[in-house]
């Protein structure tokens, strides 16, 4: 990113921003994510204790919240004052901090064994086996990819269709979106306060639940600030879900296999994002935003009751796997 951030900003300051640059650029940011994602999603792991895991992750999970809310707004001041030559290379400065940390940091390698590498697609399909034939990882693995498909469109997706169709304006879809990672963040919080907070499949799964509850209020919401309520109500199911069902499949996951499980998790969530994205949206053009919503709230909680049937991801409790 660093070396792609300073070829950004030198072939924008010559050519401007033609479509075809922002195309490309995009295509290699997707191309490093595909290595970045799975490595750094393992580090935890390799980071601190199995016991400690649900207050890392979270506290990693509130950080992601604080940039992806900071983030937008400064780059829009930044391409405003210096164009997209000199947003890139700010990008390239912090790069070069993010890299002086990553060399400074050592994990604990006394703890990882690097499984025999067979090639690259036996490599790939081995992950695939142990993460669906492991008895947790398999239910914690598709109710992570069903959370994907319906709920992280409902925000940037359908969020501003529908304050378009109810009238509402910008500023409340701004606020359902704020509302949405307040309770977010209040969650998290007490997680990397008090670490997991019960049974993680279970909560997971009554998370899930609870945002589609909020996805749903959303839909059928008299008001603005009914639809600003539910937006909350949305972010404290998805902490909920996102604090506890990501440090049971860390932690479920064998050593020899962090990086492959991470890059099955990304996988499985950037495939539902995928056909979700195009789906909800052909739904909304040919019918109606609210029943795109609607479609999202009750397949969710279909899914997340499901969960509950599944005995061992019901049953886990944080502890359980620290023997695993």
């Amino acid at each position: 990113m660093l070396v792609l951030s300073v070829v950004l900003a030198a072939t924008a300051f010559h050519l401007g921003t033609p479509p075809w640059l922002l195309i490309v650029a995009g295509t290699f940011v997707g191309i490093v994510d595909a290595f970045y994602l799975p490595a750094s999603g393992s580090m935890p792991r390799r980071l601190v204790d199995k016991n400690q895991l649900a207050q890392a992750l979270a506290l990693r999970k509130v950080g992601g919240q604080l940039v992806a809310l900071g983030g937008g707004p400064l780059g829009g001041i930044l391409v405003g004052l210096a164009g997209l030559a000199g947003a890139a290379l700010v990008n390239a400065v912090t790069f070069a901090v993010v890299l002086v940390v990553l060399i400074t940091i050592r994990p604990q390698s006394d703890r990882t064994e690097v499984g025999s590498s067979r090639g690259l697609l036996e490599d790939a399909f081995d992950g695939v086996r142990v993460g669906f034939r492991d008895p947790l990882l398999r239910p914690a693995l598709l109710l992570t990819g069903a959370a994907a498909g319906f709920l992280l469109p409902v925000l940037p997706l359908l969020v501003p269709l529908l304050a378009r169709q109810e009238h509402w304006g910008v500023a409340v879809a701004g606020l359902i979106l704020g509302s949405q990672s307040i309770g977010m963040v209040a969650v998290t919080l007490a997680v990397v306060r008090r670490g997991s907070l019960g049974r993680p499949g279970l909560l997971s799964t009554w998370g899930l639940i609870t945002a589609c509850v909020g996805v749903l209020g959303l839909a059928v919401a008299p008001s603005a600030a009914v639809a600003i309520g539910a937006g909350l109500v949305m972010g404290v199911g998805n902490g909920m879900f996102v604090s506890h069902i990501t440090p049971l499949i860390l932690a479920e996951t064998p050593d020899t296999h962090l990086s492959r499980i991470q890059a099955l998790l990304t996988l499985l969530q950037a495939l539902a994002l995928l056909v979700m994205n195009n789906v909800l949206g052909n739904i909304a053009s040919h019918w109606s935003v609210t029943a795109a919503v609607v479609i999202c709230a009750l397949a969710g909680m279909g899914t997340g009751l499901l969960g509950l049937v599944s005995a061992p991801l019901r049953t886990a409790r944080a502890d359980s796997t620290d023997s695993a």
